[in-house]
């Protein structure tokens, strides 16, 4: 398995393969996860992994990792392909922003957006009708819609306090797992980036990443809508994505693109989240950590977390006086704040191993993730 160290120094090789950790000693890594990371850098054409430290055991793979390697390997991109975080600058002073009023009006959200997005594909370079009755929606698991204040913030970066923003964090949809769940048996044991097949699958995922960042912006234009606003994009960053990199094929799973500019770092729906300057570090493949990372698995948290509607009720309101829009019960157990690693140390380590700079901490006030669906279906 190797000999791994810690605090982002180049781990002894695992079968030739540079296996790079940023993150120190105090992270939070599950064993399992670490498991994962030794597996994948022992597959044929592998040659350079960096890890981050939201790093946690996924189904094909470690989440929160980048990899470097000759051919293609879908399973660590995964079926939400083109995932990531759109930051748009709302034009909503603070002091207007009203809670209760603003959660009731982004319910509109659940609901689908009625609209004919085929022109929007179009302009996209995508093909018409292409799972266009999906365009505007989340999804499930942990992807949401968040309005967010600055309240700290380094000067010279455009991101004053008490500033609004708008976080959304959404992917392709269905469009990516049936990308993933097309490909011909024995994908997983690697694409030849030339062959058919791995033609075909490289045309596929591109569509499905252009896919996914126009849904983020769908999304966020149907939000400012409801709140009465405009909105600015501020960066748009996948983290589950395949790019051409030094000669081979760089495969993100929940690690964000650097080199976009300011990269946001999602906390949960009741602790902050974070703008980062990368810093372009030797060994992170030009990437970084795209979130806090889950500690602890969705079906572990049934017995974790109280279920009464007293406790429920609880967790639909934070700290900072913002509101969780999640009328999903199992949902909102399984991403209840503890769920997931602490933020704010996530982003300690990446300062510490020097893959960025922390530009802006941002408190969450309204977290849209889900309403009950028509006929009472959820």
């Amino acid at each position: 398995m190797g000999n791994f160290v810690l605090d982002g120094r180049l781990s002894a090789p695992v079968r030739s393969v540079a296996v790079t950790k940023f993150y120190t000693s105090a992270a939070w890594i599950e064993g399992r996860a670490e498991d994962q990371l030794a597996q994948v850098a022992g597959w044929p054409g592998v040659r350079e992994i960096a890890a981050f430290p939201d790093l946690h055991p996924g189904k094909y793979g470690p989440v929160g990792c980048a990899v470097l390697a000759d051919r293609i390997y879908p399973q660590l991109v995964g079926g939400d392909i083109g995932c990531g975080m759109s930051l748009f600058q709302l034009d909503l002073p603070a002091r207007r922003f009203k809670p209760e009023k603003s959660a009731r009006r982004m319910r509109v959200l659940g609901d689908a957006a009625g609209v004919d997005y085929n022109d929007r594909l179009v302009q996209a370079g995508l093909p018409r009708g292409l799972f266009a009755d999906a365009l505007g929606t989340i999804g499930g698991g942990n992807h949401f819609c968040e309005v967010q204040q600055v309240v700290e913030s380094k000067a010279g970066y455009g991101s004053e306090v008490n500033r609004l923003y708008l976080l959304v964090h959404s992917g392709s949809r269905g469009l990516g797992n049936a990308v993933l769940n097309a490909l011909p048996q024995g994908a997983f044991d690697g694409l030849d980036p030339a062959g058919e097949v791995g033609q075909n699958y490289l045309r596929d995922h591109d569509q499905a990443v252009k896919w996914a960042s126009l849904n983020r912006r769908i999304i966020a234009e149907r939000a400012a809508a409801a709140l009465r606003c405009d909105l600015q994009a501020v960066v748009d960053v996948p983290h589950n994505q395949l790019a051409p990199h030094d000669g081979g094929w760089l495969h993100r799973k929940g690690a964000a693109q650097a080199g976009v500019g300011l990269v946001p770092l999602a906390g949960s729906r009741a602790t902050p989240s974070y703008l980062l300057r990368p810093l372009g570090t030797d060994g992170a493949l030009q990437s970084t950590a795209h979130g806090a990372g889950r500690r602890y698995d969705r079906s572990s948290m049934r017995g974790r977390v109280r279920a009464k509607r007293s406790d429920l009720t609880a967790m639909q309101q934070n700290a900072y006086g913002g509101r969780i829009i999640c009328e999903d019960r199992d949902l909102l157990i399984e991403e209840a704040p503890h769920a997931y690693k602490s933020a704010k140390s996530v982003v300690a380590d990446l300062v510490e191993t020097g893959v960025v700079q922390n530009i802006a901490m941002l408190h969450p006030l309204l977290t849209f993730k889900k309403t009950r669906q028509k006929g009472g279906e959820r």
